[in-house]
């Protein structure tokens, strides 16, 4: 039964993506270091050259972004050219790097398939949620106003510090030592408190037996699971590495009122760092996936920013 729950989640996901005109594809990338080193990156996209502004949806460290923006894919698809990319060592993404690549080294892949997905001159609109934000961010840095526009960021903590991965462990409560603990269950108990962090409200999921939530963890987090806690290793963000400065696009910030992930706090902290061109919208009785609980409300805000930004993609066509 368990694994009956997954197939279903992939047809809604499916169905909507589908509905919005997106097709799947993949791009094989150009080695960046002469060692032959293999990169691929599955997305979904409207088949053909973009007649509309292109719009990237980058999703979280959460399995499946079809589930993720399956609730943006179709409102957003009426004004822009949509692409929903998994990451590398997400989905069917692939990327033969050792070490795991960082948030930067997934915006630098984006930026390489960008040739390939909307040409060589288009300037992409960009959004993230949560370690999606990450990426976002770093490709609106790297790449800089000419081709990356304006920026939604979504539930991402850009000033993480170990101290704050403390904090939410003490949140998550119950002894985990690691947050990959707590964000890539393979238990019931796990599961349950992951959806009271994630979510505002209580999910209908949370009320299944435990041998069907177990099937279902195991099978969303087991595939490339020491992948994926070597990429949550390899975040630069909250590192000395690290230095969060103010972008010369115009950003919107979007926070769950009720995020026990990153905290609402953070946002204000965020916002303060990115300079004049930062607008923050606080989206209430939502947690840390507010495009899943308020999608009305978060496309709508979305929606409005990206229409509406100075130097928008959209208002260039």
């Amino acid at each position: 039964m368990g694994f009956g729950v997954i197939p279903l989640m992939e047809y809604i996901a499916r169905r909507a993506f589908l509905a919005a005109g997106l097709r799947p594809s993949t791009v094989t990338l150009p080695s960046t270091s002469g060692d032959g080193e293999a990169r691929t990156i599955h997305y979904w996209a409207p088949p053909g050259e973009p007649r509309l502004p292109p719009l990237l949806l980058i999703h979280g460290f959460g399995p499946m972004a079809t589930w993720q923006w399956r609730r943006q894919v179709g409102p957003f698809s009426r004004r822009f050219h949509v692409i929903v990319p998994d990451l590398l060592c997400f989905g069917a993404s692939s990327s033969s790097s050792s070490p795991p690549p960082s948030e930067s080294a997934q915006a630098a892949a984006l930026l390489d398939a960008l040739p390939a997905l909307v040409g060589t001159a288009a300037r992409v609109a960009v959004a993230g949620t949560s370690y999606g934000g990450f990426v976002a961010y770093a490709m609106a840095r790297a790449a800089g106003p000419e081709r990356v526009g304006p920026v939604a960021i979504s539930n991402s903590d850009l000033l993480k510090t170990a101290e704050d991965d403390g904090a939410f462990l003490e949140r998550a409560g119950g002894g985990w030592t690691h947050p990959a603990d707590v964000l890539m269950p393979l238990d019931a108990r796990g599961a349950r408190r992951l959806m009271e962090l994630t979510f505002y409200r209580k999910q209908a999921g949370a009320m299944l037996p435990d041998f069907v939530i177990r099937d279902i963890m195991k099978k969303l987090f087991s595939d490339k699971r020491e992948e994926k806690i070597e990429l949550m290793n390899a975040t630069t963000v909250g590192t000395d590495a690290f230095q969060l400065t103010p972008l010369a696009q115009d950003v919107l910030l979007i926070w769950g009122d009720h995020d026990q992930i990153f905290p609402l706090d953070k946002a204000f902290a965020v916002k303060s760092c990115l300079g004049d061109h930062v607008r923050l919208e606080i989206i209430k009785k939502t947690g840390h996936v507010p495009q899943m609980e308020d999608s009305d409300r978060f496309n709508k805000i979305v929606l409005d920013f990206l229409l509406g930004s100075q130097g928008s993609p959209s208002n260039e066509h």
